[in-house]
């Protein structure tokens, strides 16, 4: 059994191997055959692609043949191009060259015959210098003086006349100048003060605190006057009960303890009970109350006016002024109008609106404590707007409206001009009858101390000054002159409000009779 198995398996070897043998002939006759048809292939590929290329390689050289003698007649052809421009140039130099000798030729005519006109004048101004000498001699001999004293003569004569040419035409300038600013001053001043308006009230050292009968002033003065002590003792004011009927007189010059003594007082009629416990406590609750409205009135202050981010010590100082009357002016009033007129000028001016209003509005700050510091009232108000960081242009506008130091920006200017129109406004302040007529003295003294004035008077409750002088003395310039003279010095000698009017007035009278 083992035996036909292994004679199988031989069988099937040999069948395998002589099969396999077949396919491999097979398998290489055909991957011969193939071979032969690739390589065929490629021969044929191989020599059209040669073909091919010759054709490319001789048409390229054509084409470059071509090129070639494109190039080579457009060169020929710029090559004539330029030799007829280098002709043509050769050709005009030489034109100009011929022309150049020409004029060459003709400017040595001319200078030849200039040099022999020159040689002519030269003589000439010979003979004129001559002539001129003895011209000049012959004047001198006669009007019997020197050349340079003829000179000087001369040259008098025409500095009086430019003199006089000059000074009509300063004075004219002068008037044009002075009409066109005079009219843009009144026109931005008075736009300011049409838009603006503030009261005002009438100063007074005193408060009458009515009383509901005569009894209360008994119990004011209290046994052995122990309540009236008190009050003045813890007010600093002082209390005048007197025949007059049903009224207390409070006497003081600072007006915030005035006003603590007139709200203390009030407040004990109101409660009935007077003694020195209860005076004490309404005093104190009148210093709260007052502080209270200080505090409130600096703050209404800057939103009426809309300044903001003031320092709180200086929104306090602001509202201190409420208590502070200078001429019958209210002073907190007064300083809002001058905020108010320095803004609207600014905006006509076409400057800082909120820096000129600020400054207006902080320019009397120094008020508020003139009475407990020495020194003007400006500088005082500048140092305090420096202590609380305010900007330098503030500071100086502050301490330069009065003219303490000198103006730094047109802010300050402004400021300067706003608080003079309130304060010179009709009706806004009030001065001592004393006080007034020694200015009006003192202006007439001051125009009747100048050469040729006959008369002045001061008119217009000082704010116009006529002055009529000898005609004989001073003649139309001379009066100009005089004017501007005496405007200089009101300004260096007298302080007043607004502005004074300088009138110069000459004339010259012709009388005679018919008998």
């Amino acid at each position: 059994m083992q035996t036909t198995y292994l004679i199988m398996a031989i069988i099937y070897i040999f069948v395998f191997g002589v099969t396999g043998v077949i396919l491999y002939k097979g398998i290489q006759t055909t991957s011969k055959k193939k071979l032969e048809s690739l390589e065929k292939d490629a021969k044929t590929e191989l020599e059209a692609a040669k073909k091919e290329a010759e054709a490319t390689n001789k048409e390229s050289i054509l084409e470059a043949k071509e090129e070639v003698h494109r190039l080579r007649t457009d060169l020929d052809r710029d090559s004539r191009e330029r030799r007829n421009e280098i002709q043509r140039l050769e050709r005009r130099l030489i034109q100009r060259e011929e022309a150049l000798d020409k004029k060459s030729d003709s400017l040595q005519k001319k200078d030849d015959a200039l040099n022999e006109r020159l040689a002519e004048v030269d003589n000439k101004e010979t003979k004129i210098q001559e002539l001129t000498n003895q011209r000049r001699e012959e004047l001198e001999r006669v009007a019997g003086l020197t050349g340079e004293e003829a000179k000087q003569i001369l040259l008098e004569e025409i500095k009086r006349e430019v003199t006089h040419e000059a000074a009509l035409m300063i004075k004219d300038i002068e008037s044009k100048a002075k009409e066109e600013a005079d009219k843009k001053a009144r026109e931005i001043v008075t736009t300011a003060i049409q838009r603006c308006a503030a009261d005002h009230v009438s100063e007074s050292t005193v408060h009458v605190v009515a009383l509901p009968n005569d009894e209360m002033k008994g119990r004011i003065i209290g046994r052995e006057g122990r309540n009236i002590r008190t009050l003045e003792t813890l007010t600093g004011v002082d209390l005048i009960i007197d025949d007059t009927p049903e009224a207390v007189i409070l006497s003081s010059f600072d007006p915030i303890r005035r006003e603590v003594a007139r709200m203390a007082l009030e407040k004990l009629i109101v409660d009935g009970r007077i003694h020195p416990a209860r005076i004490e406590e309404m005093v104190e609750k009148a210093k709260k109350d007052v502080e209270n409205d200080i505090k409130e009135e600096g703050e209404q202050a800057t939103l009426e006016t809309s300044v903001h981010g003031l320092h709180p010590e200086v929104v306090r100082l602001l509202g201190r002024l409420k208590y502070r009357t200078s001429y019958g002016q209210n002073v907190l009033k007064h300083s809002i109008e001058v905020s108010y007129l320095a803004g609207l000028m600014a905006s006509e001016l076409g400057l800082d609106v909120t820096l000129a209003k600020r400054a207006g509005l902080l320019h009397d700050i120094g008020k508020a404590v003139d009475q407990e510091q020495e020194g003007p009232h400006a500088l005082i108000g500048g140092d305090i707007a420096k202590r609380y960081h305010e900007s330098a242009v503030i500071v100086n506008a502050i301490a330069a409206h009065h003219g303490d130091v000198e103006m730094e920006s047109f802010e300050a200017i402004l400021v300067q001009a706003a608080d003079a129109i309130s304060a010179a406004r009709p009706g806004a302040r009030r001065e001592t009858l004393e006080a007034y007529i020694k200015r009006l003295e003192k202006l007439e003294e001051i125009a009747n101390s100048y050469e040729g004035v006959e008369k002045s008077y001061a008119i217009q409750a000082g704010r116009e000054i006529r002055i009529i002088v000898k005609p004989d003395h001073i003649d139309d310039l001379g009066a100009v002159e005089l004017a501007r003279n005496i405007v200089k010095s009101v300004e260096e000698q007298l302080e007043y409000p607004g502005q004074i009017k300088i009138n110069v007035i000459r004339e010259t009278r012709a009388v005679d009779f018919a008998k």
